[in-house]
């Protein structure tokens, strides 16, 4: 049985006379996390837009589980989840009822087992004594960590994450570091993380994928392209020819 969970095939993206992305393609696996990078304009987000059919692609296809997004996206999605801007939260709800009320939009969650599958989502982003409380007392880490569950509702084997770590502190970024890693290791989630924090990114990355102008210009492990004793930093500014 194959591995792959998603595969983006010759996808391109034109908006007027501009290529916004041209000719990508890749395959995510089950178990592995992957660093997508690349420089502000490179096409990171419209890439992950039109991998959870938010945009369409000009020509090629994305495909969750053999199922093209484009053509039948509530089936490809049941196998992701995502975290593609900053999550919103109403702050005058405590983390039980966000998730709660979240957990309404997926059919496969039965009424029955709501509350259960909350409390072990909770537990599992490291929020499990925290539930009753109120999101505005919730540090930005905690939201984070928040959406991430959130994002895991529909109990997805894909969790495609933006920019999850912009504006965390230290210890905030170590803590969703380490649950990033633990859900990967302890239950095969495979992550898509974007991100500008290169050095957060080696510290989890199995695999990188690294765009430059809407064309892909590396897609391999992380090992492969970043020597020993090297910063990704300094790697990914070769690749750039800078």
């Amino acid at each position: 049985m194959s591995d792959v969970l998603l595969k983006v095939e010759k996808v391109s993206k034109k908006m007027g006379k501009r290529t916004l992305l041209s000719d990508i393609s890749f395959e995510l696996e089950k178990g592995k996390i992957y660093g997508f990078i690349g420089p502000n304009g490179a096409g990171k987000t419209t890439m992950m837009r039109i991998m959870t059919g938010l945009m369409h692609s000009t020509s090629g296809s994305v495909r969750i589980a053999s199922y093209d997004v484009q053509a039948d996206r509530e089936k490809a999605l049941s196998k992701v989840g995502a975290i593609i801007e900053s999550p919103v939260f109403f702050d005058y709800m405590t983390g039980k009822q966000v998730l709660r009320n979240l957990s309404r939009l997926h059919p496969n969650i039965k009424s029955s087992d709501r509350e259960k599958h909350i409390e072990e989502l909770l537990e599992r982003v490291g929020l499990d004594l925290r539930g009753d409380d109120r999101v505005k007392t919730y540090s930005l880490g905690m939201k984070q960590r928040l959406g991430i569950a959130q994002s895991m509702l529909g109990n997805p084997e894909l969790l495609l994450l933006d920019e999850p770590s912009n504006g965390l502190d230290p210890m905030g970024m170590r803590e969703l570091r380490d649950i990033i890693l633990r859900l990967r290791n302890s239950e095969n989630y495979a992550f898509f993380i974007s991100s500008h924090l290169l050095d957060e990114l080696q510290q989890m990355c199995d695999e990188l994928i690294v765009i430059k102008e809407g064309t892909l210009v590396w897609k391999g492990p992380a090992d492969q392209l970043i020597e020993e004793g090297q910063r990704l930093e300094d790697a990914f500014m070769e690749l750039m020819g800078l």
